[in-house]
């Protein structure tokens, strides 16, 4: 490059920006707080070191990791790139525990539906002194009563169980 086109890097460190610059495909001159951040962080030696071990199909997208990383560490000193992805993590577990709870509210309006149109529950008294109810139920409802509201239900096969309750339980439902 010619010295009234240098790069970014060579601008920054002040310095005539050579024909085989290492750092002028990466770090172009319309672009100087990019490597200014990467310096800061990095250091301007590490980086063209780095660069210069990679083959040159890798430089361009080591670049643009350093840059970013780079970029989140000046926003988040502590923990950059390693704070957003806890922020995401946690993003995930709330959405995966709202999707279990979402998934047990349709289980349990679905099961009231089948109820309220007789198809479902199939009531057996056990004797004539014994005041307890059968109810036959999809084996994923009952599988998704039994998990801990923060984990996600595994897939259970479609075959039914039978669960015995007293009639005070059943009341307990207000199905």
């Amino acid at each position: 490059m010619s010295t009234s086109t240098r790069c970014a890097a060579c601008k920054n460190l002040r310095r005539r920006c050579s024909q085989d610059c290492i750092f002028a495909p990466y770090f172009p001159s319309f672009n100087p707080k990019r490597f200014s951040q990467v310096h800061k962080i990095f250091g301007a030696s590490n980086v063209g070191k780095n660069l210069q071990k990679l083959p040159e199909h890798l430089r361009a997208r080591s670049a643009e990791c350093m840059s970013f990383e780079a970029a989140r560490r000046v926003e988040d000193p502590v923990y950059g790139c390693a704070g957003i992805i806890s922020h995401l993590q946690q993003q995930i577990l709330e959405a995966q525990e709202e999707l279990s709870k979402v998934q047990c509210q349709i289980a349990y309006h679905s099961a009231k539906l089948q109820i309220q149109l007789g198809n479902w529950m199939t009531p057996k008294v056990h004797g004539s002194q014994d005041d307890t109810a059968s109810v036959s139920m999809p084996a994923e409802f009952v599988h998704q009563l039994q998990q801990p509201q923060s984990s996600l239900p595994a897939s259970v096969s479609d075959s039914r169980f039978t669960v015995d309750f007293t009639r005070e339980e059943l009341d307990e439902f207000n199905w």
